[in-house]
């Protein structure tokens, strides 16, 4: 399936906003339908052996096998757009109560240099080279930002402003989820070799590794300091998120307007999820927010993604996405060993 114009995206999502408030019953099916494979994601993540897997991937696969065997029922469409457009928006709002200012300055500030320096120049490199590899740009992107700062959610987040095919946002997860599966896996083994203590193995792998998941299944194998400081320089790390999408945006803006559609009908998507997230992050940072009702936030938080990411495999045909071929997958697996070389050089640099 294309990609949604701008106009067509933000219509359906309105029309689910309304179906929500009683107005029109057909947003309900689809809800129902991205709520059932999110909960079945949840609960699979639990089976063991599966634990190292996000929810939020497990949902995807589900979604896109669902998809393929059973086919998208067209009452169902509505509420899945709203699921995988406006919930998730909702969810990446929530995921600012995650971090705070103070956990960030736990890392230290040499530590936040690596992170932030990482995650750029992953970013342009996996750019320069999927475009030399005859990647499309929108994949690209998706790859670029799954990969330097947070996996699956980078993904979705940076698709609110790069606009690129259900099949692309397909892709890009599976790739992060490959390569950030084995770096949890190899990072471990690799850390006594490296000549890393806890507190740069932590930052190694909170620095590089895709999915917050799979960061706190490598780190904690260091030890409970690698796996404290590991999970803290992930949700730092998710920080950069927020000044991504928004350059992703004005970048699309400029384009569209280069191409021709300065009236109005190119324009980067209104940023408010993007502020949200950092005033989360502010709000968070001044008042004590009961563990229980944290711990309330982070579940929902999970859930939305996990919903808006069944709803991404809903939507995704299995045909179009093999038709994109080993290309995107040779960027990904480029991508990923970039940002563990890069970061493990300043690493044993700086630190």
């Amino acid at each position: 399936m294309s990609a949604a114009t701008p106009a067509t995206t933000d219509s359906t999502v309105g029309a689910g906003i309304r179906s929500l408030r009683g107005r029109d019953p057909g947003v309900w099916p689809g809800l129902l339908l991205a709520s059932a494979v999110a909960l079945a994601a949840l609960a699979l993540g639990r089976v063991p052996g599966l634990t190292g897997f996000s929810p939020l991937i497990l949902a995807i696969v589900i979604g896109i096998v669902f998809r393929a065997v059973a086919g998208m029922p067209a009452p169902a469409r509505p509420g899945v757009v709203l699921s995988m457009r406006g919930l998730l928006r909702l969810a990446i709002v929530l995921l600012g109560l995650q971090l705070t200012a103070g956990q960030v300055a736990e890392v230290g500030v040499a530590g936040i240099a690596v992170i932030v320096a990482t995650v750029v120049c992953t970013f342009g490199f996996t750019v320069r080279l999927g475009r030399f590899l005859g990647v499309d740009r929108g994949l690209t992107e998706l790859i670029a930002a799954g990969t330097s700062i947070c996996g699956a959610s980078a993904v979705v987040a940076a698709n609110t402003a790069t606009g690129a095919r259900d099949e692309d946002v397909a892709y890009a997860v599976a790739c992060v989820t490959v390569f950030g599966s084995v770096a949890m896996i190899v990072y471990p083994l690799l850390a006594g070799p490296a000549g890393l203590d806890p507190h740069a193995y932590g930052i190694w792998a909170g620095a590089s590794i895709h999915e917050v998941a799979q960061v706190v299944a490598a780190a904690f194998q260091g030890g409970s300091e690698a796996g404290e400081i590991g999970s803290v320089a992930k949700l730092s790390r998710v920080m950069m998120l927020a000044p991504v999408v928004v350059a992703l945006g004005l970048l699309a803006s400029m384009r569209a307007r280069r191409g021709g559609e300065a009236r109005g009908q190119g324009r980067a998507p209104a940023p408010w999820f993007v502020l949200g997230f950092i005033g989360m992050v502010c709000i968070n940072s001044v008042v004590a927010i009961p563990a229980e009702a944290k711990a309330v936030i982070a579940a929902a938080t999970t859930f939305l993604l996990s919903l808006a990411l069944a709803g991404m495999g809903l939507e995704t045909d299995l045909a179009r996405l093999r038709a994109r071929g080993l290309r995107p997958l040779v960027l990904g697996g480029a991508a990923s060993l970039f940002i563990a070389g890069f970061s493990l050089g300043l690493i044993k640099a700086f630190l």
